[in-house]
């Protein structure tokens, strides 16, 4: 696992190589075996200095989070002490008094990049594809040991800030720019480079600050910067966090924190307080408030859910977890798309740069003609950001053939209609399709809404037809819907799933229904939006608490996006179903609102200008200003600037997330999802669903079901039917279950 060889020169280098892993990582057994070695290379006299090094492809990914996520975190001083271990451990060697060296031969992020920053000194291969950093704010934690404070003394507060508070992967010229690693040299010079530099004549000499007192001067290059006389913060006059700099930085920070995340996360803001407290301590008093904060956060839901979701559950989608066993992997090379609008394009662009070839049709030549246009424009897009060369850009454009003619479908092996949320349209359209189609080419619909067993009617081959749900813009939002029908073959599952992981898009794999998942409760959430505003609710309120709440934006801003036009569609294709089928719609209580903005005022949303904003052509969004004239805002509430507003914008923030949360339990009730796993990845991939609470399942589990179901009573007996709960979790409330606790119970047994 670690191996250490030292060399007739006295330089030890010790080679991380866990067996069975094909990348190393920092666990208990690792850490136990790495701390022993530290332990021994420090004690041997034979020793001069220390190489670490890899024998993976790359260095080391970061702490191993099945350690993190099974941690009994419930004793805090235990916790503490049990992460304080990895402190001492980097601590050793820096104060050892010999160099250590780090030789980065691949990524090293997290934990990983941690150790490298306790070594005295950095090199890193010449490799375009490695990668360092401190990515742990992305899944609710802060680096754990050292980063918070490491980095800030190595390049200042400021250049610090985006590779803390945004977790951003560096490539390795970048970190060297930054100061974060000195050297970069070609791959098979890296152990020989940091041979020399420890074997180079010692320079300069110094006494180091933990030293005791009267202990002779030592080789410089075995003392860190923070560790030598008369060290100052970079950035700050002095080195001084409280001069007038240090002040502005941390107000700026601060600001900026607010601003991107509305509060709803807590690892950012422990991570500022982090560095402000932690540079103005000595420095071993500094990592004791690092894992302070670090074990706070881990204690809190928050993180292990992210980690769970962002993290295991997205691992398990992109592994294809749910695909059907023993059908054979379709490699695709030829792929249609009918439909040439934004979504057909869109499906086409990430298509086309996945190396397939796309045929694009639409009704004319004209229609099919700009939907290739949208695809050239996002390629000049990339060659305008440097992504991509321009003769790369030429030859991936010509891969994409734009015709009125079906025929031209013939040799695709997949079909993908983007057409309206019409029944006949799209079944005219897949009559058309099917008859240029090989008997084993595959037949999907873009549908948001209509149950795909019912699209499927009208096909020759109903195994062979599956729902594939992208969302817009297809080339920024990673997820993709997978809609199983009734007589959808678990062959034709299989495949689509292939042409998901092909395009690099993730997917979740849902039965039908009529909404699905994810447009369903995509519903919910807007609906809840309409509720709010038609009691009186202010819409700034309404759209300001969503945000504070998670939400990436708030409920009548999304049904902007989306075309309130195409809501009132949705439903009243909905209510002729009903009625076609002899069935009573039961209405949402908002279907009025959507008659009045499309049917009367013609607000159709951002697509025609005009929705619950407004867009000046020469100026930012804003709210309509006769919002309040259509929808009058309770007078009361608008004058209150006390508790009981206070009050009503936490009772908004919750009405927004429990709608969403007990929609989605509603279909893993009704068997449209067969996982709360699939639940939590869809809602923040799909919906963007508040991520600090790892998505829509886990939010019921941080509540504790009991106590979700009894606020759902009372939200329901105030404001409506919406928050009903399902005998799933009424069930559940009874037996004292959580959905992941009960699962995690059921594995162990």
């Amino acid at each position: 696992m670690i191996d250490c060889k030292v060399d007739a020169d006295g330089i030890a280098t010790v080679t991380w190589d866990m067996p069975g892993r094909t990348m190393n990582v920092l666990n208990q057994d690792s850490l136990s075996a790495y701390g022993a070695t530290v332990e021994r290379v420090l004690k041997d006299p034979a020793v001069k200095g220390v190489i670490l090094t890899s024998g993976k492809a790359d260095f080391i990914a970061g702490a191993d989070l099945e350690m993190l996520l099974a941690a009994d975190v419930s004793d805090a001083a235990q916790t503490m002490e049990e992460f304080s271990r990895l402190q001492k451990m980097f601590r050793a060697m820096e104060t050892g008094g010999k160099p250590f060296v780090a030789a980065i031969n691949g990524t090293a992020l997290g934990g990983g990049f941690e150790i490298c920053l306790a070594c005295h000194y950095r090199i890193a291969a010449a490799n375009p594809k490695a990668k360092v950093g401190q990515p742990e704010v992305k899944i609710g934690l802060l680096p754990g040991g050292g980063g918070t404070q490491r980095i800030p003394r190595l390049i200042g507060v400021m250049n610090a800030a985006p590779v803390l508070l945004e977790g951003k992967d560096l490539p390795v010229e970048t970190a060297k720019g930054m100061g974060l690693i000195h050297e970069i040299v070609p791959a098979g010079e890296l152990l020989a480079r940091a041979k020399a530099w420890l074997m180079a004549p010692a320079g300069e000499k110094v006494v180091p600050t933990f030293a005791a007192k009267g202990s002779p001067a030592i080789d410089a290059r075995a003392v860190q910067p923070w560790d030598r006389p008369g060290f100052k913060v970079p950035g700050f006059p002095g080195g001084l966090v409280w001069s007038p700099a240090g002040v502005q930085t941390f107000i700026g920070g601060n600001a900026m924190i607010a601003g991107k995340t509305w509060g709803v996360y807590p690892a950012p803001k422990a991570i500022m307080s982090c560095v402000y407290e932690g540079l103005q301590l000595p420095f071993d008093s500094a990592l004791r408030v690092e894992t302070r904060y670090f074990v706070s956060l881990l204690r809190d839901p928050v993180a292990k859910s992210m980690i769970r979701t962002l993290f295991f559950g997205l691992q398990d989608a992109n592994k294809l977890t749910r695909r059907p066993k023993g059908v054979a992997k379709q490699e695709y090379k030829r792929i249609g798309i009918v439909g040439a609008g934004l979504m057909g394009a869109g499906i086409a662009t990430v298509s086309v740069q996945a190396g397939l070839e796309v045929v694009l049709v639409d009704r004319d030549q004209a229609a099919a003609d700009k939907g290739k246009a949208h695809i050239a424009a996002e390629l000049d897009k990339l060659v305008w950001r440097g992504r991509m060369a321009k003769d790369k850009r030429d030859a991936t454009l010509a891969r994409v053939t734009a015709t009125p003619d079906y025929a031209a479908f013939a040799g695709c092996d997949l079909v993908i209609e983007a057409v309206f949320e019409n029944r006949e349209v799209k079944a005219e359209v897949t009559k058309r399709t099917e008859a240029a189609l090989a008997p084993g080419a595959i037949f999907a619909s873009n549908t948001s809404t209509l149950p795909i067993t019912g699209l499927a009617e009208a096909s020759a081959r109903p195994a062979n037809f599956i729902g594939l749900h992208f969302f817009s813009p297809v080339e920024k939002m990673p997820l993709v819907e997978i809609i199983v029908g009734r007589k959808t073959s678990p062959e034709t599952l299989a495949r689509s799933l292939d042409f998901v992981q092909k395009i690099r898009k993730t997917p979740i794999v849902v039965n039908d229904s009529r909404g699905f998942f994810t447009s369903r409760v995509c519903g919910a959430y807007i609906g809840e939006g309409h509720r709010l505003l038609k009691e009186g609710v202010p819409a700034a309120m309404i759209e300001n608490c969503a945000r504070m709440a998670g939400m990436p934006v708030g409920p009548l801003a999304l049904n902007d996006e989306v075309a309130i036009d195409l809501s009132w569609k949705i439903m009243d294709q909905t209510r002729r179903d009903a009625e076609a089928a002899g069935q009573k719609y039961e209405g949402s209580g908002t279907e009025d609102m959507l008659e009045l903005m499309v049917k009367k005022l013609e607000r159709f949303g951002r697509k025609n200008g005009k929705g619950f904003y407004d867009y000046p052509a020469d100026g930012k969004k804003r709210l309509w200003p006769d919002l309040a004239r259509h929808f009058p805002v309770d007078r009361d509430l608008a004058l209150d600037e006390g508790l009981a507003k206070r009050e009503k914008e936490l009772e908004v923030r919750k009405r927004l997330l429990y709608v969403q949360a007990v929609d989605t339990a509603r279909c893993l009730e009704a068997n449209v999802l067969t996982d709360p796993q699939d639940g939590d990845v869809g809602s923040i991939l799909g919906l963007g669903f508040a991520p600090q609470t790892g998505g829509a399942i886990s939010l019921i589990d941080q509540v504790g079901v009991a106590q979700f179901v009894a606020e759902c009573d009372s939200l329901a007996q105030k404001y409506g039917t919406q928050f009903a709960v399902p005998k799933l979790l009424r069930d559940m409330a009874a037996k004292g279950q959580s959905f992941y606790g009960a699962r995690a119970s059921k594995a162990a047994a």
